[in-house]
């Protein structure tokens, strides 16, 4: 779950070296996940209202459906 989401975080941003991604591991079966990103690129993650944000969190809480999981993604700059 950690590449799918740098992929699609690296896509969003204008310095992809710069994106952390940290698997905090599972805990009661979800997947805890926080995204670091550069701080001029957090608004083009985050997005108005939040939209970009809670899309990237649905893709992949779907992917961890699959394995029986839920997932958990912070953002933070």
């Amino acid at each position: 779950m950690t590449e799918l989401l740098e992929v699609l975080v690296c896509a969003l941003v204008d310095s992809p070296d710069e994106v952390e991604i940290v698997d905090e591991g599972v805990r009661r079966d979800t997947v805890y996940l926080k995204v670091r990103v550069s701080p001029r690129d957090v608004g083009k993650v985050i997005g108005k209202h939040g939209k970009i944000a809670n899309s990237i969190r649905t893709v992949v809480n779907h992917a961890a459906a699959r394995q029986n999981l839920r997932a958990m993604v912070d953002f933070n700059s």
